[in-house]
């Protein structure tokens, strides 16, 4: 496919220069009475509508009864510290865990042709659910420089070119390896692996972002810049206080300090 060369000035009069930011929209909203309770039976159907709207009921059913349990994996959405005894064999996560596991599970993929219909700017357009719920990619993909569109390469051809640009690098100081938060313990550690044997210790990730400045207040408040609450505190308070959150339906990442 040939790619067409951005020329800025032209394309930002024309409005068709990439969006820096994407669009914020307010989806749906509703003014009624508060329920009663948003935890228990009604958050675990809440969880298992995500599934049938990310098409991934089935993996993403078994998936979930595994979720934060001893023999499992931990919930890729927050650092919630789970309980170190009993745990709740059918939904030991929050809303927004099930959602972000119905989103790593889902069925559905995006192909080349969606690219080739759809260049930069067209992506730009879109908010963050919209992207998120079109599916998984199912092959590398690059931009050419200059280019408005997406093409789908080999793996060979991607590890080449990532190859070309790391051993062009004059110090692998010059390189960062940056991971997300959603990606699992077991391909991060093989990630920062390759970084250091690459010869480097630049790994930010998102945390680096979310949570610098509130890891340094913690650090020279109270020593340690991470969770320190477990759920059995609770058990122990007498007056919990909650603020503009719901536990039930949202991460519950209000609680961890």
């Amino acid at each position: 496919m040939e790619n067409k060369r951005i020329n800025t000035d032209t394309d930002l009069k024309n409005g068709k220069s990439p969006i820096a930011e994407t669009p914020f929209t307010l989806r749906n909203l509703k003014l009624r009475s508060p329920e009663k309770w948003a935890a228990g039976v009604p958050a675990v159907m809440h969880s298992i509508e995500q599934l049938v709207r990310d098409a991934s009921v089935l993996r993403g059913g078994r998936a979930l009864f595994s979720m934060n349990q001893f023999d499992g994996f931990d919930c890729p959405s927050c650092a919630w510290p789970d309980p170190d005894d009993d745990r709740s064999r059918i939904a030991e996560y929050c809303e927004n865990g099930a959602k972000a596991l119905a989103e790593e599970a889902t069925s559905k993929k995006i192909a080349a042709d969606f690219f080739r219909k759809n260049s930069v700017y067209d992506l730009s357009k879109m908010t963050d659910y919209q992207i998120s719920q079109l599916g998984r990619i199912t092959e590398p993909m690059y931009l050419p420089k200059g280019g408005t569109h997406y093409q789908p390469i080999s793996w060979d051809d991607a590890f080449t070119k990532i190859a070309e640009k790391l051993n062009g690098l004059h110090s692998p100081d010059e390189a960062m390896f940056y991971t997300s938060g959603r990606t699992s313990n077991e391909a991060t550690w093989v990630y920062q692996l390759f970084g250091r044997e690459f010869g480097t210790n630049n790994f930010p990730d998102c945390s680096n972002m979310c949570h610098e400045t509130s890891g340094y207040a913690l650090t020279r408040c109270i020593g340690f810049g991470k969770g320190s609450v477990k759920l059995e505190d609770f058990y122990e308070s007498d007056l919990i206080i909650i603020m503009g959150q719901n536990p039930g339906t949202n991460s519950r990442e209000c609680f961890l300090h």
